[in-house]
């Protein structure tokens, strides 16, 4: 047993400190993978010393997933690190002993999400989520506009809304930046005198 738990300490702490936190710099977020993981382990271990077994342990983790965080919405990448966390505590507290089946699969959710969010994989692609102070009725030329105001190809783009009261429009945008340019020239139409374009995500 103190084997599954050192294991699962280091697949976590690989998870949170190595992979998670230098990559997207949120403190608050590494304390809460730790907590949910340990509290994770720590129920499912009693759990499995009972009669109750996997069936329950299964069943915490139906509960756990439909949990939602109502203080401020995460972005999925993060929702991504919170059931790798969940399934590592499970895999090693509903286990009775630490062999290569339970290493592997530690190991899989770990490298999973190491190669799924590392930077490199599609660096060139942005999402913005955008309040322009014109009101778009035309698609075609939302989309031109943006690749203007962005400096990439527009791939996907979808209006949230269009006020034409106050002239203005909320669009959701995905695109693609030029190889030779990371630095997309929406950023030098921010900082413009007079610009009224508001972004509220970043990718």
């Amino acid at each position: 047993m103190l084997l599954l738990v050192a294991a699962d300490l280091v697949a976590v702490s690989v998870l949170a400190f190595g992979i998670y936190f230098p990559r997207h710099h949120r403190r608050d977020l590494v304390a809460a993978f730790l907590g949910v993981n340990v509290g994770v382990l720590a129920v499912a271990m009693v759990l499995g010393s009972t009669s109750v077994g996997i069936g329950m342990g299964m069943g915490l983790f139906g509960v756990l997933s439909i949990i939602r965080l109502r203080s401020y919405e995460i972005a999925h990448h993060d929702i991504a690190y919170y059931f790798s966390t969940l399934a590592i505590g499970l895999l090693a507290g509903l286990s009775e002993s630490l062999d290569l089946l339970h290493i592997g699969l530690m190991l899989l959710v770990v490298g999973t999400l190491f190669v799924g969010d590392h930077p490199r994989l599609f660096p060139r692609y942005r999402q913005q989520n955008l309040r322009l102070d014109s009101a778009y009725t035309d698609e075609d030329a939302l989309r031109a506009d943006l690749e203007v105001l962005l400096g990439g190809r527009v791939v996907n783009l979808s209006v949230r809304s269009i006020d034409l009261v106050n002239d203005t429009t909320q669009v959701e945008v995905r695109y693609v930046v030029p190889a030779a340019s990371r630095a997309p020239k929406a950023a030098k139409a921010a900082k413009a005198p007079g610009s009224r374009t508001e972004r509220r995500v970043g990718a």
